[in-house]
């Protein structure tokens, strides 16, 4: 069975943001087969893209969020405990889940970072849809049947 349904997990955190990653992957794939979930943050995602891949319902869960250092503590724990949490729920469930999450060294709240990781989530959005696609498709010819056979 093709599955023909998404689902997008987007964190909270910076939401003005990260809301624009959904924005292109829905350029992609249309919205109508786009289930979305929020989070509080980061670190809720790989749980729920679990759960979500578990439910057998998507052809692929995608999961955007911008970790940022904050200054109290080091970003890069939390950026790669969702990476790893992410795949982890995918080698696990066997459905791609994908990451839309960026961990920048240095962004403030400027208009001028707003604006560029803004362009960039709507980009990053786009690619993850792409690769939602090409995923299925790969993984569509290897479930088939050989011609040769």
């Amino acid at each position: 069975m093709t599955h023909t349904r998404y689902a997008f997990i987007k964190a909270n955190w910076h939401a003005d943001i990260v809301d624009q990653a959904l924005a292109g992957f829905a350029e992609v794939i249309p919205m109508a087969q786009i289930d979305v979930f929020d989070v509080p943050g980061a670190f809720e995602m790989p749980l729920l893209a679990r759960d979500l891949a578990d439910t057998g319902k998507y052809a692929a869960v995608a999961a955007a969020a911008l970790v940022v250092d904050g200054g109290i503590y080091r970003h890069d724990f939390v950026a790669s405990a969702v990476v790893d949490g992410l795949m982890r729920a995918s080698m696990d469930s066997g459905v791609p889940v994908l990451s839309v999450s960026l961990t920048p060294h240095h962004f403030q709240e400027t208009e001028h970072h707003k604006a560029i990781y803004t362009a960039h989530f709507v980009e990053k959005g786009r690619e993850a849809a792409r690769a939602a696609l090409m995923i299925g498709e790969a993984r569509a010819k290897i479930a088939a049947p050989s011609a040769a056979a």
